[in-house]
């Protein structure tokens, strides 16, 4: 039986089962993918760059309840009823997403026994990460918040990614990701890098020290 992590620590392995049977697109900054309440009739895939999902309320308010990154898949929704997208999907910085029909992922999931084996364990992989995310909105600060945004962006705990990587995203998409202002966002950004945590001139540059700082009590 293949690994767990198979499909997670080889994203390319997604995109091989589905073969020439998606349609690829760039996405710019901020740029939707799909919008809460559209119809649900396809599957997503980060080929590159990052996309976020969030929801909004009935009274208006809206939060960030995940933030994806190459090699995840995401609009998983479409797979069951009622067939409506739950949240908005918005690229952050320059991405380039997979979409793949729903009828193409059920006929897969249907014929293809190890596909459905290694596209389980993501979803299971990314409930986990969800539920670390919701966490992490109830019980940390909005530094910590902030420090795990990053290290989420960059990718960082992955093999493929070097140390150090870097960003281009602004201050404005930081606060709205975390859940706080950008004026505390960017008072954050100026400590990390007095900490040597990271490097920030426009972009930013996320060293590893900024892990290490994540994982202190």
């Amino acid at each position: 039986m293949p690994s767990k992590r198979t499909l997670i620590s080889n994203p390319g392995m997604f995109l091989k089962r589905i073969g020439g049977r998606k349609t690829s697109r760039e996405y710019r900054n901020k740029e939707p993918i799909f919008s809460q309440g559209d119809a649900a009739d396809a599957m997503f895939y980060v080929e590159a760059g990052n996309v976020k999902l969030t929801v909004l309320s009935k009274h208006g308010k809206k939060a960030v309840i995940a933030i994806l990154r190459q090699g995840d898949v995401f609009g998983e929704g479409c797979l069951g009823a009622p067939s409506v997208r739950m949240s908005t999907a918005t690229a952050v910085h320059l991405s380039t997403v997979a979409r793949v029909e729903k009828a193409i992922i059920v006929h897969i999931i249907n014929k293809d026994r190890v596909f459905a084996r290694l596209f389980i364990a993501h979803l299971v992989s990314r409930v986990a990460r969800s539920e670390e995310d919701l966490l992490d909105q109830l019980f940390n600060s909005s530094e910590r918040r902030l420090a795990r945004t990053l290290l989420l962006l960059a990718s960082l705990g992955t093999r493929s990614k070097p140390y150090p990587a870097k960003l281009n995203v602004s201050q404005g998409t930081l606060a709205e990701m975390v859940g706080t202002t950008r004026s505390r966002v960017s008072f954050f950004m100026n400590r990390f890098r007095k900490m040597g945590l990271i490097d920030y001139n426009g972009s930013v540059r996320v060293h590893r020290a900024l892990l290490a700082f994540l994982l202190q009590e």
